[in-house]
């Protein structure tokens, strides 16, 4: 039986859980048309597809993650995009919930801020998601710690002025922040949905791509701080946008210092099993089960690349939450357990809370000093 302190965490959890009803339910698709410009093609011609993609979808997406998590590098490659450039613009919320906070939009309205915008290197049928967005937050500059930048990715559906916080607490620790926009978040939103779906949703090829996307941004935008003179690069993720962190960590040696905030094994299995996620499920359990849901997701999966995030040193830190309902507790110590195998710097914070308390006072807090601490000293 939970403790009192445990029991009413998880009825606060349920209460958080519950805040957003307008979670769509949606059935299975495999969605294979998302592969037609994909890396890996196993010699089929790019916006060419094999007959056997229409006969036998789910046998196409299995194999093709295969060949993505064996030849990774290439999948998750880019083109450094040639359209840098920065914007000021009016801050908005781009609120996800079905009814907005009014008075978070009135509190920032007529405040501006400056906006990192290029073309993502992967291209989507939503021209508002392929314009990627960052929040830019810069620092002070303190030569005697060299120039450091991290960049920040948001939990899922989150709006666009959550971690504006964390930003400006790492700005007074001397570290500028690129606080990214993930693909179908907030700016990137395209106008038939009122969620950040696309990103992770019942359609399968179509989340393979959303990540795909995210992972080749947030390279792109590495090459932008290079170009700005920041010459000590890291990754900060929540939740979804840690698992983005992680991929791009594994195939990108300019990132030298990482944390995942919330961390887990297999995009499938916090779908399975996740309170935030269960709307997905909902759509999908009668078509598919979860050993053939994560062979799906193989190749987006933080636990398909231990062995390329081995590659190179780098300090890391893994916050995960005791009573988390989403990422569950032993999904968090499996992605440990593999930091221990590999022999990997880390370091790792556990809190009395669970995944949407995290976001809570006092837990804010305490997730804020775990990441700033472990900031300041790590670079």
């Amino acid at each position: 039986m939970p403790s009192r302190y445990a029991q009413w965490m998880y009825d606060w959890e349920h209460r958080l859980t519950s805040v957003d009803n307008n979670r769509v339910v949606r059935p299975l698709e495999w969605g294979v048309e998302w592969a037609r410009d994909w890396p890996c093609r196993n010699g089929f011609r790019p916006g060419q597809m094999p007959g056997e993609a229409q006969d036998n979808p789910e046998k196409f997406i299995l194999d093709y993650n295969r060949r993505i998590v064996a030849a990774s590098d290439e999948f998750y490659s880019y083109t450094r995009p040639t359209d840098f450039r920065l914007e000021t613009r009016e801050v908005q919320v781009f609120s996800t919930r079905e009814v907005p906070d009014a008075k978070l939009a009135a509190k920032v309205k007529g405040t501006f801020a400056e906006f990192l915008r290029f073309t993502s290197p992967v291209r989507t049928p939503y021209p508002e998601n392929n314009l990627v967005n960052a929040r830019w937050f810069p620092a002070a500059t303190k030569p005697s710690r060299g120039r450091r930048a991290i960049i920040l990715l948001p939990h899922w559906n989150a709006d666009a002025v959550s971690y504006v916080a964390l930003c400006k607490l790492l700005n007074m620790l001397g570290i500028s922040v690129l606080r990214l926009s993930m693909p179908y978040h907030d700016i990137r939103m395209p106008a038939e949905i009122s969620r950040a779906d696309y990103a992770v949703s019942a359609n399968i090829g179509r989340t393979l791509d959303a990540v795909r996307q995210g992972v080749t941004d947030i390279r792109s935008c590495l090459g932008w701080l290079e170009e700005q003179g920041y010459d000590q690069l890291g990754i900060v993720g929540t939740s979804l946008g840690s698992c983005y962190a992680f991929i791009a960590t594994a195939h990108e040696p300019r990132i030298r210092v990482a944390a995942f905030n919330h961390a887990s094994t297999y995009v499938a299995d916090v779908v399975w099993h996740g309170q935030s996620t269960r709307h997905i499920r909902q759509g999908i359990e009668q078509q598919i089960d979860l050993d053939r849901l994560r062979k799906a997701w193989l190749a987006v999966s933080p636990m398909s690349y231990f062995k390329q995030f081995a590659r190179w040193p780098r300090k890391s830190l893994i916050v995960y939450a005791k009573y988390d309902l989403t990422f569950l507790p032993e999904l968090s110590r499996q992605v440990v357990e593999e930091f221990e195998r590999y022999g990997l710097d880390h370091k790792v914070a556990v809190l009395p809370c669970g995944h949407y308390t995290m976001g809570e006072l006092p837990y804010s807090y305490m997730d804020g000093w775990q990441l700033a601490s472990f900031l300041r000293t790590a670079f």
